[in-house]
């Protein structure tokens, strides 16, 4: 109950801590989360080819997050009249879901993180919970972002690889089938950079946060300081 009066009546904002690496890594965790899980999260794609009988025909199968690829079924039609409904093969929806999750979660520990900050610096550094607190949330993220990043960079190599336009003409032979075009990997490309640049932030925060803390912060000054006080 205590705390919550705090909370409710203690609002005071100080953007002080933005010019301090604290908030300023802060701000960059909350930007770069936002752009990990918006870069994987509602992306959608296409692979193409061409069959041609006579006439040119499109091949054309779509696929997006989560990347459970078979879910969406493509047809050919090939030269005899016949209709063949082939899927792309893998589901990769594990390690790009685990991918947005971190990010998502990432981005509400920032936001809550940023207004304890800027509107309640002195709950945050009234005793050693609240930076300790921290410390250990932010090293959780780090290594979040760690294991996340390399199997969504793993995952995104095996979604390339099912997507390639060749495995479509290889699916859709003896027809006379070609290459038109690659999906666009861009997106999802600066999504797995996104994510290890928040571990190389979450990370190095640490050492900032871990300044705030009692671990680096002696409680009680030295024996010597205090003699060196009394004498004079």
């Amino acid at each position: 109950m205590e705390i919550l009066q705090k909370v409710t009546s203690g609002f005071s904002l100080d953007l002080g801590p933005v010019k301090e690496p604290l908030g300023f890594i802060r701000i960059l965790e909350w930007v770069f989360s936002i752009c990990a899980f918006a870069t994987t999260g509602g992306y959608v794609g296409s692979t193409v080819a061409t069959i041609t009988c006579g006439k040119t025909d499109e091949v054309t199968a779509h696929f997006g997050y989560p990347f459970r690829l078979p879910s969406q079924p493509y047809d050919i039609i090939h030269c005899n009249g016949t209709k063949n409904v082939t899927y792309l093969q893998g589901d990769f929806s594990s390690s790009a879901e685990f991918f947005v999750a971190v990010g998502v979660l990432g981005f509400l520990y920032c936001t809550f993180t940023l207004i304890l900050y800027l509107g309640y610096q002195h709950i945050y550094r009234e005793s050693n919970r609240g930076p300790t607190i921290d410390l250990i949330v932010t090293g959780i993220f780090a290594f979040l972002w760690l294991v996340c990043s390399s199997a969504w960079g793993k995952g995104l190599t095996d979604v390339k690889y099912a997507t390639d336009p060749a495995r479509i003409v290889k699916n859709c032979m003896p027809d006379i089938c070609d290459l038109k075009s690659y999906p666009s990997m861009g997106r999802l490309n600066a999504s797995v950079l996104f994510g290890f640049l928040n571990l190389i932030l979450w990370a190095g925060n640490c050492w900032f946060i871990y300044k705030e803390t009692p671990f680096h912060k002696p409680t009680n000054p030295p024996a010597n300081a205090e003699e060196g006080v009394s004498t004079s």
